[in-house]
């Protein structure tokens, strides 16, 4: 099932459905007993519980590319 992929901090994964800037695609920022999620359409940031962020998962997407102040 894939709402119960095991995620990473910098992975970016694909909700079910949209933000309303029209992405749907979302960096994993923290991870404890709620999820931090950054949209990468619009940078909003925001916590869902581990059921809601299982239950808006549609795929993992895998590790972010490092930007270039991460890279050296």
């Amino acid at each position: 099932m894939p709402g119960n992929a095991d995620v990473q901090v910098n992975d970016v994964v694909q909700t079910r459905k949209a933000h309303p800037c029209g992405s749907d695609r979302w960096q994993v920022y923290r991870i404890g007993a709620d999820i931090g999620l950054r949209c990468l359409g619009c940078g909003r940031r925001v916590m869902l519980t581990r059921r809601e962020f299982n239950k808006a998962l549609k795929r993992n997407i895998g590790p972010a590319a490092p930007t270039p102040d991460e890279a050296g």
